[in-house]
């Protein structure tokens, strides 16, 4: 057992190249979406703070990110695209920011930050990494598919532009999602 325990970090490795490469399957479990660990209003920018039962109904996209994170910056052209797309048929994004560096845990930074990269969706403050955890997230860019019922339904992570696989991947994942009730 232990020597599985030490091939793991080189896995996690290995899958975090490979699929910035490609797509990302849907997720292999489907569970319930963690329940936010931040509820302070401090804690949520352009947004009061948000519960599961506020987004029941919608179709979700976590978009688990960090503003010095290059992958991150470069994928929010196709995130915004493909917001503005589905909006309308109840598709719902939600940023979760995790900082990596010293200057990403400072709340002026990120709002700074948000209004210079256009992004005015809600976006909670993860400076102690409690929901990274909780969703047992590994990457920056991370975009979790979550359905209309609070269930984690899809994981793709990876820069993302539109026309490319991942796009392409998480496009089909997000059409049959809100096709469902």
């Amino acid at each position: 057992m232990r020597r599985l325990a030490l091939r793991r970090p080189a896995l996690a490795l290995l899958l975090a190249v490979t699929t910035c490469a490609r797509a990302a399957a849907p997720v292999a479990e489907v569970r319930p979406a963690p329940a936010f660990t931040h509820s302070r209003a401090e804690d949520w920018l352009n947004s009061p703070p948000l519960s599961w039962n506020d987004l029941r109904g919608q179709v979700v996209i976590l978009d688990v990110w960090t503003f010095a994170c290059g992958n991150c910056q470069r994928s929010l052209p196709w995130l915004h695209g493909i917001e503005q797309r589905y909006r309308d048929r109840g598709l719902r994004v939600v940023g979760v920011h995790t900082p990596e560096l010293p200057q990403e845990y400072l709340r002026a930074n990120v709002v700074r930050k948000l209004g210079e990269l256009q992004v005015g969706g809600p976006v909670m403050l993860d400076n102690d990494y409690s929901y990274w955890t909780a969703l047992d997230n590994r990457y920056w860019p991370a975009f979790y598919l979550v359905d209309r019922h609070g269930r984690i339904r899809g994981l793709f992570v990876g820069e993302t532009h539109e026309g490319d696989d991942n796009a392409r991947a998480v496009d089909a994942a997000l059409q049959r999602l809100l096709a469902e009730p």
